[in-house]
């Protein structure tokens, strides 16, 4: 009760300073550049491709005549006249956008969501509460009509609810009404399992081998292991954090998926030759992988906990698993896991008999549909491969003699079991919007304005991209901040500070900004991948983001350490 009541205390302190904001404080215009592979068509125009889709450049002018550049920002007090601008700037033809910060105001909507997550552990209060404040910072009151329906309407929003909600929920209560999942872990335990170490081993070898990183990952491998992993007596904070810390990280590490097609669109630097092409900026990032130290880290450290060796895992994740050896219990006293009762217990009808195969064919048919559409088309249909495998369970069920009505109610304890996670999913979105549209991360990089010394940029860009994205709960949104302003400022320290190997230093820089937002996606509470991660595994969300932050910590902080020396010893 004590800690509820600092957490409203706290609510209604970040209340009056988001009136204040709205009131008084003058936002600081920043000018944004956005780079775009641009070639032209049959018809001779100008165009990129977004989604699929050819998008026209139109009205280029001249950067000098730009009303977006930053010295017309610099004496905007109001709004400017428009939101973007394509312009031709020495030759290269890019887009500006206008975006804005409160100075460290920007950050009290991220922080108010993650003080109160912590303080009440109520995540849905708390994200419902950052979000209320961030409205009100900037100045949106009818926060139903201007924040929460238009948020809900997004891609985004129902992405989650089609694929989380549904087709997740519905997967995960098939399995669990026709006794599939655990049918699957009896085997897995007779064949395989042979107690909670290899369990997690299975669950490691299943991280390293879904390296597409992200939500993809997480939930592939937390369905998968979850029926294995409790019945071998796994805590369910032991398992969140093997399959959290086996996404992200290992996407940084074995990039062959959708990430340096993504990124590399984000670090052209004017006039450094090794970034001038697509194709070079993509082997520039595979370059660089040798100084992803943090992924590097964060696998070999799950490994190391798969092994049941913990002395870098912390008190929480060591005193998780003397719990469960001595009492069997995988949850903590206090948790409230993320997924509901009616998926912890299969209530299999009367005369059904269940079969490893209702988990495995399915779970086959997800995979094979996941990782060849990402090879055919360049991106994982996921919810293809979740609606094809619903149906074929679906279908398996029906064949041996499973009445529609319990089918139909097995699905339904599904939708029941997820919706809170799925709630807290779209609340995430929404806070991570509208954390970067109040400019939270402008404000961080724009710190970076100084000098510096050179040795010290890996560690302070590491720093800076961890906070975002703890503070967005988005790796790939930080990305979109972070690179277009770290990438030009390492090369002009390397240039004043006279690097010796300026692609090196670029190159250890490049890896601090990918893994200190791969850190601060990993254990922020609004990370959709923290949050799939507690709701697959059915671990407490609190337990999970307070387990393996120590752990996570430990890797960042070596990482650190080792970007300062190869930046000394090496540029």
């Amino acid at each position: 009760m004590r800690t509820e009541k600092i957490g409203l205390f706290v609510f209604i302190l970040a209340m009056l300073g988001a009136v204040y904001v709205d009131l008084n404080v003058q936002p600081t215009w920043k000018e944004q550049t956005y780079i775009y592979d641009l070639y032209e068509n049959n018809q001779g125009d100008l165009v990129y491709r977004s989604q699929g889709i050819e998008i026209a450049v139109t009205n280029v002018v001249a950067y000098s005549q730009s009303s977006l550049r930053q010295e017309i920002l610099d004496l905007t007090k109001d709004e400017p006249g428009r939101d973007h601008q394509w312009v031709d700037k020495n030759g290269e033809i890019i887009l500006l956008k206008p975006s804005f910060h409160f100075g460290t105001w920007s950050l009290l909507p991220a922080v108010v969501a993650i003080a109160l997550c912590l303080l009440t552990r109520e995540p849905i209060a708390a994200l419902l509460g950052g979000i209320i404040v961030g409205a009100v910072m900037l100045g949106r009151y009818d926060i139903t009509d201007s924040v929460l329906i238009p948020s809900m309407a997004s891609d985004s929003a129902a992405f989650i609810l089609l694929l989380y909600l549904w087709l997740l929920g519905g997967l995960m209560g098939v399995w669990s009404k026709s006794g599939a999942a655990q049918a699957f872990a009896d085997y897995m335990t007779l064949h395989f399992v042979k107690g909670p170490r290899s369990a997690k081993l299975i669950a490691w070898m299943l991280g390293v081998l879904f390296f597409q990183g992200g939500t993809v990952s997480t939930v592939l491998v937390g369905t998968t292991v979850k029926p294995l992993a409790d019945k071998a007596k796994v805590s369910h904070e032991e398992m969140s954090y093997i399959v959290d810390s086996t996404a992200s990280p290992i996407a940084s590490v074995l990039a062959f998926n959708a990430w340096p097609a993504y990124i590399q669109a984000l670090i052209f630097v004017p006039g450094v030759t090794f970034l001038a092409t697509e194709s070079q900026r993509i082997q520039f990032f595979f370059d660089s992988i040798p100084f992803s130290f943090y992924g590097i880290l964060a696998v070999l450290g799950t490994l190391l906990l798969s092994l049941n060796i913990t002395w870098h895992c912390g008190s929480r994740i060591r005193q998780a698993r003397a719990r469960t050896l001595a009492t069997g219990k995988l949850d903590s006293e206090t948790a409230r896991p993320m997924n509901a009762k009616e998926l912890h217990v299969p209530e299999v009808p009367e005369g059904y008999h269940p079969n490893a195969l209702e988990f495995v064919l399915p779970l086959g048919l997800l995979m094979c549909v996941a990782i060849s559409t990402f090879i055919l088309l360049g991106t994982p249909k996921v919810n293809w491969a979740f609606a094809l495998a619903l149906l074929l369970s679906c279908t398996i069920a029906l064949f041996k003699g499973m009445s529609f009505h319990h089918l139909i109610d097995g699905i339904g304890n599904g939708f029941r079991g997820v919706v809170v996670a799925s709630v807290i999913l779209i609340l995430a979105i929404t806070i991570g919007g509208i954390s970067k549209e109040s400019g939270g991360g402008l404000y961080l990089i724009d710190l970076l304005g100084q000098q510096l010394p050179y040795w010290i940029l890996p560690v302070i860009l590491q720093l800076l991209t961890m906070i975002i994205a703890f503070s967005t709960g988005t790796s790939w949104g930080t990305y979109a901040i972070a690179f277009p302003l770290a990438m030009p400022l390492a090369w002009v320290i390397a240039q004043h500070s006279g690097v010796a190997e300026p692609q090196i230093f670029m190159a250890i820089c490049f890896a601090a900004v990918l893994n200190g937002s791969v850190y601060g996606d990993q254990c922020s509470p609004i990370s959709d991948t923290t949050i799939l991660s507690a709701m697959t595994t059915g671990c407490d969300l609190m337990d999970h983001v307070k387990s393996q932050i120590v752990p996570a910590s430990f890797a960042a902080g070596a990482a650190a350490v080792l970007w300062t020396g190869c930046a000394l010893i090496f540029a």
